[in-house]
């Protein structure tokens, strides 16, 4: 086992304790099972098994188990509080259960992120026979987005995400070209280079490919701004205090991509990350100005802090080009989204109507909804540009959706694309989700590429 694998799970503990699983539904039975002393003991502790509850349970030596209350048995935050919430060592489950859920809670709920403060316990340990191998890939992946978007733009900029991504192919076999700096314009990747012209960190766009030729092709394009000052129309203290967290899709992509390379999927995936600093300096992109994009489509700034949409841009016409079968992608692109939907349920758009079922359909199965919003392309109107054939802001109605249209133009109409607005942050601490970067529409998306395999 890894290192974290061992720190979450006991595969040989003799010595484990009984922890009870209990809904609130089938709690009077389970109590009506217990001797006396014990049934005194969780009417004094006005125990009744509700979601997120515990009890430890007196023994001969002082600690004799425990039990936790759940909610909906295969939503893996249903356990997510037991790995805090019970004192350190080894527990082993006592009675039914959904082992793959309560791996994953576990394993969620266990989360810190200790790469600069060291937590204060270690979480308790759950005994199992053997961890379930894409539970434990999953855990993964889920920590891979949180400790990337907690990660400080200082050790998070484009030059250490390219490093993480080089890493990652290195490991699984893949091949990896990262494009930066003034290379960008040689290469025909201008809106990229555009947005992030103003740091003293070179944009640069990374380029992972893996698989057979023969597998189906899946394009995965996350957005990569590693810190999002708003350039020029520069945000407000509030709101670029967590701004590290906009490579929040990038974080997404990159896991996904990962896990599919991890689990062998029989897939071909093509990952772009289009990594850049939206900075302010004496070469930073101006309200007013026109550029250039991949695709031919000229573009007025309305907005220096729509600057997502613009290195995604460059990104899916660049993905579009090598002809995927599928293509996805991931961006923490507008508070609108935030304002529709709240912080936990990304947004949802698709030019595919049976590619927005499939990703539903996942989220649905492993408890990690999105919700679809409408490419109404009336609202294109708001994108309107006198004087260039696209603008990349312009009112404040329908932010999320003419954002999405904004990157619609820049995919085939034929080809199935699907993009999540997701927000990648949590606002604060719950069991299972602490406050910081968070993983929403991964697992989802990992169910519907499973299923889209067969």
């Amino acid at each position: 086992m890894t290192d974290t694998t061992a720190r979450l799970f006991a595969t040989d503990a003799r010595d484990a304790r009984p922890l009870h699983i209990v809904s609130r539904a089938d709690y009077a039975a389970w109590r009506e099972g217990q001797p006396a002393a014990i049934r005194g003991w969780l009417d004094a502790q006005t125990f009744d098994a509700g979601p997120g509850t515990l009890v430890l349970l007196p023994g001969d030596d002082g600690l004799g188990g425990a039990a936790i209350g759940i909610g909906d048995a295969r939503d893996p935050d249903s356990y997510a509080h037991a790995a805090y919430g019970l004192p350190e060592g080894d527990w082993r489950p006592a009675g039914p259960h959904q082992a793959d859920a309560l791996q994953l809670g576990w394993g969620l709920g266990a989360y810190r992120f200790t790469r600069y403060k060291a937590t204060a316990r270690r979480p308790a340990r759950l005994a199992v026979d053997a961890p379930d191998a894409t539970v434990v890939d999953l855990i993964a992946a889920t920590t891979r987005v949180r400790d990337l978007v907690n990660t400080p733009t200082e050790d998070m900029g484009p030059a250490q995400m390219e490093d993480v991504v080089r890493g990652i192919a290195d490991t699984h076999g893949a091949t990896f070209e990262s494009i930066a700096g003034d290379a960008l314009l040689a290469r025909n990747f201008p809106a990229i280079h555009a947005v992030g012209r103003a740091s003293h960190r070179a944009p640069r766009l990374l380029h992972l490919q893996w698989g057979e030729p023969s597998h189906p092709h899946v394009a995965i394009v996350g957005k990569g701004v590693c810190f999002d000052t708003g350039g020029l129309d520069i945000k407000p203290a509030d709101g670029m205090r967590n701004m590290k967290k906009d490579m929040g899709g990038a974080a997404h992509a990159i896991a996904l991509a990962e896990l599919v390379m991890a689990r062998r999927l029989p897939l071909r995936i093509t990952l772009l990350v289009p990594a850049v600093e939206n900075a302010i300096g004496p070469d930073a992109l101006r309200p007013g100005e026109i550029i250039a994009t991949r695709k031919g489509i000229s573009v007025e700034i309305d907005n220096t802090d729509a600057e997502g949409r613009l290195v995604l841009c460059d990104a899916l016409a660049y993905a579009a080009e090598q002809s995927p079968d599928t293509l996805l992608d991931f961006a923490t692109l507008t508070g609108a989204a935030r304002i529709a939907l709240g912080p936990d349920l990304p947004a949802l758009f698709a030019n595919d109507d049976a590619l927005a079922a499939a990703w539903i359909a996942g989220g649905e199965a492993t408890r990690d909804p999105v919700w679809r919003m409408p490419l109404w392309r009336p609202y294109l109107r708001y994108l309107a540009s006198g004087i260039a054939d696209i603008a990349n802001a312009g009112s404040r109605m329908a932010g999320s959706v003419t954002a999405a249209l904004y990157l619609e133009r820049f995919v085939p109409g034929d080809l199935p694309w699907a993009h999540l607005d997701t927000y990648a942050w949590n606002d604060s601490s719950r069991p299972g989700h602490p406050q910081g970067g968070e993983a929403l529409g991964l697992r989802a998306a990992w169910a519907m590429l499973q299923a889209r395999c067969g």
